[in-house]
């Protein structure tokens, strides 16, 4: 018996919940979980089912062509861990925590590389066994070092692509290769603080907050569609040294929360806007 996700993403009308269901058991499928959203402003129509059984992948994704309204799009995915390659500096933290969560099982991740633009991180990556390769990006323009990644990461074929504290700024280019497969977690409450130095910022304003966001990468520097947050409370007592040494603890907790997510196929993304289905 095999386990699929069904991710159903259309114009919302009436029934909906009753055809797709219906297909399904028309196609002896066991519905394992089921969830759905209807955004009223958009008038769009979310759902997420998870199937068992015995799978003709394209006679069922024919069957709710015919069922569903226009303008719809549906896909079928194989449950179970996605291959990621993972970016770095030379921070440790969000990878030391994916790299734990995933030996200790806690993470259904398949961590294919890790690629730096430093060796910093090369001996502890070498601790769990996955492949380190440092890109060097002195002496090179920022698209001759990129192609050098991408050949690394196309090498992998991975489902995703991670930004664990990779402090780089992506080309377009590099963008257009991996549309709503690269991930990032920026050390700030998005929308505030974009860019360089927010925990400076974020002194300088004087917070009582600060926070960490996982969301896709886009052409616009840290405005892709938002994945997860979390903050913290922090007072006049700490320093931008010290929100950066709180922050951590943040960052690495939302990622590895976002990767979950998203490997587990409960992220949807409309516009820019996500639909996540915790």
């Amino acid at each position: 018996m095999e386990k699929k996700i069904l991710l159903t993403d259309c114009p919302d009308a009436k029934g909906l919940i009753a055809k797709i269901t219906n297909i399904c058991y028309k196609h002896q499928l066991n519905i394992i979980k089921n969830d759905e959203f209807v955004d009223h402003e958009q008038g769009r129509f979310f759902m997420r089912t998870e199937l068992e059984g015995r799978f003709n992948d394209e006679t069922l994704l024919a069957d709710l062509d015919d069922a569903l309204p226009q303008g719809a799009s549906r896909r079928l995915v194989k449950a179970g861990a996605k291959r990621v390659v993972i970016l770095v500096t030379k921070e440790a933290h969000c990878l030391g925590d994916i790299l734990m969560k995933s030996y200790a099982g806690a993470l259904d991740i398949e961590i294919a590389a890790v690629i730096g633009n430093y060796d910093a991180l090369a001996e502890l990556c070498g601790k769990f066994d996955i492949p380190f390769h440092t890109v060097s990006h002195e002496g090179l323009e920022r698209g001759e070092h990129e192609q050098q990644v991408r050949q690394i990461i196309d090498g992998y074929t991975p489902d995703y692509v991670v930004l664990a504290k990779y402090m780089r700024v992506l080309t377009p280019e590099f963008v257009a290769a991996y549309p709503r497969k690269i991930i990032n977690i920026h050390h700030s409450f998005l929308p505030a603080f974009i860019g360089a130095r927010p925990y400076l910022q974020a002194f300088n304003r004087g917070v009582k907050i600060i926070g960490a966001t996982a969301h896709f990468v886009t052409d616009d520097l840290d405005e892709g569609p938002i994945i997860e947050q979390d903050v913290i409370h922090v007072d006049h007592a700490f320093d931008a040294e010290a929100m950066a040494k709180a922050g951590r603890d943040v960052e690495k907790s939302v990622l590895s929360r976002a990767l979950e997510l998203v490997l587990c196929e409960r992220v949807f993304v409309h516009g820019n806007k996500t639909v996540v289905f915790k």
